[in-house]
């Protein structure tokens, strides 16, 4: 009678599973690297842009020349009779923009719209070199910018205007604050201190005093 054999597994069977273990280990390990890299793109927008907004609206209405949620023709009004250069920031009525410039040219007063894009704000324009217009990670150094090359426009004109679609030149030389939001005192001063010096910490002043100079460190 033939002697059953009890079955057995091959020589190279443990080996084959433990082969297969390690690899869907490192297989669960890479899709979990990927999942995780794939939520820190996801998560990273939003936070880092509801920061640069609530700091964007501080910085804003400290400044005194923002004038929040009006319309086109009411910063027309505004600005009508200023001097050219004079200027406001307002809310855009444009669903897929956040702010607008709103400045007195020598035609009258004009708009453009502020992009906003992963904590950088720049003009807009469909000027040809619109590409090398600079961003900025405030707003209020946007302003700055341009307001601060406005004042050499002797001798370098083409770098301190803006050149809308219509061919006026934008200068940004004052801006116009809002009657109930003009700037105190204490801000005048910070601003006086602002354009002398950006090393606040080397100043011989009361740390409170460093604070509040901090929480604004623009020249306009």
């Amino acid at each position: 009678m033939p002697t059953k054999k009890a079955l057995m597994p091959g020589p190279h069977s443990g080996m084959v599973a433990s082969r297969t273990s390690a690899q869907n280990e490192r297989d669960e390990s890479e899709v979990q690297q990927i999942k995780q890299s794939q939520a820190a793109l996801c998560t990273w927008a939003p936070a880092e842009d509801l920061r640069f907004i609530t700091t964007t609206f501080q910085h804003l209405h400290t400044s005194g020349w923002y004038w929040g949620g009006m319309t086109a023709s009411e910063a027309r009004d505004a600005l009508i009779g200023a001097s050219e250069g004079t200027f406001l920031v307002r809310d855009s009525s444009h669903p897929l923009y956040l702010f607008t410039l709103s400045v007195q040219t020598w035609r009258g007063p004009t708009n453009v719209r502020i992009e906003y894009d992963s904590g950088r704000f720049r003009l807009d324009s469909t000027f040809p070199a619109r590409s090398c217009l600079l961003s900025f990670s405030a707003l209020p150094s946007l302003v700055q910018h341009y307001t601060s090359t406005s004042q050499v426009e002797e001798r370098i004109e083409e770098h301190h205007t803006v050149s809308k679609d219509n061919g006026v030149l934008l200068k940004l030389r004052k801006p116009l604050h809002r009657p109930r939001a003009f700037p105190t005192l204490q801000h005048l001063t910070r601003l006086t201190i602002n354009r002398h010096t950006d090393r606040h910490t080397q100043l011989p002043l009361p740390r409170p005093l460093l604070l509040y100079l901090q929480e604004y460190p623009f020249q306009v």
